[in-house]
């Protein structure tokens, strides 16, 4: 699967933006769908994720509250909805795909990765 990230920019604080990650190629429904970014100097981290049936969710207790994630299969897309947003939410954000039968949040279990898009938040 291919995945393309787009949706990024400059935004102020408590504002919002919406990330969309587009697939192609083998069946989207087959893949657990992650967001994750990259703040500089720091590692990669998971921000939220959604199973292939869309019932498990997970996102970090950082963004709990603000961010939602959701697809739509029938567009082979995931969507991050990020409200509220803070200057420490500035980052490159990535969307990959994992083919696992099982719902999982690492980093390291994510197969297939989109490119980064970017996020800045001012204060």
């Amino acid at each position: 699967v291919q995945l393309q990230a787009s949706g990024g920019g400059l935004v102020q604080a408590g504002g919002s933006l919406r990330l969309s990650c587009a697939a192609s190629g083998r069946a989207f429904s087959d893949y657990n769908m992650g967001w994750f970014r990259q703040a500089p100097g720091k590692e990669r981290e998971v921000v939220a994720a959604l199973s292939k049936s869309g019932i498990n969710t997970y996102y970090a207790d950082s963004v709990k509250g603000r961010f939602t994630i959701s697809r739509d299969n029938a567009k082979k897309t995931t969507y991050l909805q990020m409200n509220s947003l803070k200057p420490e939410d500035t980052a490159v954000y990535y969307c990959a795909a994992d083919s696992s039968l099982f719902f999982r949040v690492g980093v390291s279990r994510y197969d297939y990765w989109g490119q980064g898009t970017l996020v800045t938040v001012s204060s």
